[in-house]
């Protein structure tokens, strides 16, 4: 009787264990009835009918991260690159998640591998290695799209890695050096042309306000000599006046400024070393003497005037 009772309660506590199943947080079970999907059991206590209902699936409704292993790809222009990268997804209907797929991550990383080779295989080189970004769009909406029947969310897609061969990579980096000599030799000549282009305008403008100081400075000297030849008109008139009313003073003057010009041209010049007088020097004082009285009469006829109005 007692095995019988003992046997009772091990049958009983069975059940229970059976029946009775608690759902962590961030995971969703799938329950079967004979082996057939009825329904989906949320985080928390759920009890099971007896050796008829089971537990079918226990999934992660988590966000999760898959590596995705390096492979090597061939671009467009037949480069041979190795690439990697990481894809975020997350389930949000479990059913489909457990029921529309086998094995769910090995189904994602290899829609993921494949995408890449076409994406990459596409684009040239230079392309694969500037628009990341551009790669990352386009693989996140395929493999989105293809996995939606699939119950889950494709977050995001990131390529972590793109290597080029090592010889490849040589290639590239003469390539690069090549051009930023080519840029600094351009910059240069550029420097240079602006250089000379300034430097023939500044030329250009002192011989310009030199053109305009010798001609402002041949105005000057033209006035000067006319002004100065309307006072040696203006002086010969008064000594031609003078002779006429037979002033001998006056032709004495004329003469005597003429010899001492005459002289002084004379002295100045560059090839004269010696000068010779054969002249007699009363004659010169004379002359002298003569423009010296001219002057006085000049001064006491002006003088005239003003006596005879006081």
């Amino acid at each position: 009787m007692e095995i019988v009772v003992l046997a009772l309660l091990a049958f009983v506590a069975f059940v229970l264990f059976r029946s009775v199943r608690f759902v962590p947080q961030g995971y969703r079970y799938t329950i079967e009835r004979f082996g057939k999907y009825i329904n989906t059991r949320e985080p928390g206590f759920a009890l099971l009918v007896p050796l008829i209902d089971s537990v079918g699936r226990k999934l992660n409704v988590m966000e999760q991260v898959l590596d995705v292993p390096s492979q090597e790809v061939i671009t467009r222009d037949n480069a041979v690159v190795k690439v990697d990268g990481v894809v975020f997804f997350q389930v949000l209907d479990a059913a489909k998640a457990a029921y529309q797929v086998s094995v769910l991550e090995r189904a994602i990383l290899n829609l993921v591998m494949t995408n890449i080779r076409t994406v990459l295989g596409s684009m040239d080189l230079d392309e694969s290695l500037s628009k990341r970004d551009e790669i990352n769009a386009r693989l996140l909406n395929v493999v989105d799209d293809a996995t939606h029947p699939w119950g889950i969310k494709v977050n995001r897609i990131e390529i972590k890695d793109i290597s080029p061969p090592r010889d490849l990579i040589e290639a590239m980096a003469r390539q690069m050096k090549a051009e930023r000599e080519k840029r600094a030799t351009i910059l240069e000549a550029e420097g240079a042309k602006q250089g000379e282009i300034l430097r023939a305008d500044g030329e250009k403008q002192a011989t310009i306000l030199e053109a305009e100081g010798k001609k402002e400075a041949s105005f000057r000297e033209a006035e000067a000599r006319e002004r100065l030849a309307e006072a040696e008109a203006k002086a010969t008139l008064m000594v031609s006046q003078a002779i006429a009313k037979g002033d001998l003073q006056a032709i004495n003057y004329f003469v005597a400024d003429k010899y001492i010009n005459a002289l002084k041209a004379i002295a100045c010049s560059p090839n004269q070393k010696l000068l010779m007088l054969p002249v007699e020097a009363t004659g010169m004082l004379g002359s002298l003497a003569g423009v010296a009285e001219l002057a006085k009469e000049a001064l006491a006829k002006r003088s005239d005037p003003d006596s005879k109005g006081v």
